[in-house]
């Protein structure tokens, strides 16, 4: 993913409701979303070049998702970041553990967000901010793109203030208007963009919620709203090059509270 936004309200009648865009060049092979031949408790995209996946959850409730922290110029010869979420939803380590090893063994990754979840919560790891205590996100409502967890971003603050609105509102929230949230083609002045490393006119294509361009752009806008009866409602909106809006699924998965090993 690049650009996640999420309500984390482990009390209340959704505890979880996120809506994400996956933004990737058109001609990388990709598998929608859908449950896994190779683990069949696991549903969730799947990149079919090296195999692993930007967002993916399993049917015991365990669910993890990653975003690339950009940089320049970008590693080479590392693994594959989506083999972090693979990992982690086929697997049975519970949450912290698991980040408490990838804390030991995190330069074998390029720069990556990651979150996972479990039945003892939602948290957050960056391979660039390592130092971080490993412990559960409190309540709240988050942004995470291609820094660090909040980076003020100006697309970013715009998508969570238009995601925390929408919550606000009904509940659940109204899935269209999630998804038209991330739909959001905007691009602030060039003085608000952040300075990654990449060119002024890439900094710019990367700057709005929604992408599209000729080989590059979002790929697929994700909405997930989890409720407290362990019901989990997906729905995939998928996009053509140039931002055409192609097909739209509603997936309904009923989850598991297993006991962690």
């Amino acid at each position: 993913m690049c650009l996640i936004v999420f309500s984390w309200q482990p009390d209340s009648q959704y505890p979880f409701i996120l809506t994400a865009n996956r933004d990737e060049f058109y001609r990388r092979p990709t598998q929608t979303a859908g449950f896994w031949k190779d683990s069949p408790d696991v549903f969730g995209g799947r990149d079919l070049e090296a195999g692993g996946s930007w967002m993916a959850i399993n049917k015991n409730s365990r669910f993890a998702a990653v975003t690339n922290y950009r940089e320049v110029p970008i590693p080479s010869g590392l693994c594959s970041r989506g083999e972090l979420v693979y990992n982690f939803v086929t697997g049975s380590q519970p949450a912290a553990d698991y980040l408490s090893s990838l804390q030991q063994q995190a330069d074998q990754w390029a720069g990556f967000n990651l979150l996972v979840m479990d039945t003892t919560g939602l948290y957050y790891f960056s391979n660039r901010a390592r130092d971080m205590p490993i412990s559960p996100l409190l309540p709240g409502i988050y942004g995470l793109s291609n820094h660090l967890l909040d980076t003020p971003w100006p697309k970013l603050l715009r998508a969570r203030s238009s995601f925390t609105e929408t919550v606000s509102q009904s509940s659940p929230p109204d899935s269209n208007q999630l998804i038209e949230l991330m739909q959001d083609s905007h691009q602030p002045p060039p003085e608000q963009l952040p300075d990654t490393g990449v060119s002024k006119d890439v900094e710019r294509l990367l700057s709005s919620c929604f992408i599209a361009s000729e080989d590059y752009g979002t790929r697929n806008t994700s909405v997930l709203m989890m409720d407290n009866r362990n019901q989990l409602q997906w729905i995939e909106q998928g996009y053509l090059p140039k931002g055409a809006v192609g097909e739209r699924q509603l997936f309904k998965i009923k989850l598991r509270q297993d006991q962690l090993s």
